[in-house]
């Protein structure tokens, strides 16, 4: 999916805070949860978030979706990540 379809996306299922985020390569972000529902759309990079036992990578062009209040881990890849997310 391309940025403009998402952004699209995003505003027709009414995330109103929508930021850009980058991480360094290699990083970690240790077990943590959000207060707000997430959907994102990885620009560049790779991102694995895992969720208990479950594990998934996301690449350029993947989107991802948390709830409020998951606990998750993230994993970032070689080249880092920059991802579009929504929040609400």
């Amino acid at each position: 999916m391309n940025r403009e379809a998402f952004l699209a996306q995003l505003s027709s299922a009414g995330y109103d805070e929508i930021v850009t985020a980058t991480r360094d390569p290699d990083g970690v972000m240790d077990l943590h949860a959000h207060p707000f529902e997430a959907r994102a759309l990885i620009l560049s990079g790779e991102l694995t978030i895992r969720i208990g036992d479950d594990a998934h990578t996301y690449r350029t062009g993947d989107i991802f979706h948390l709830a409020p209040n998951t606990e998750h881990s993230e994993t970032y890849g070689p080249d880092g990540v920059s991802y579009l997310v929504g929040r609400r």
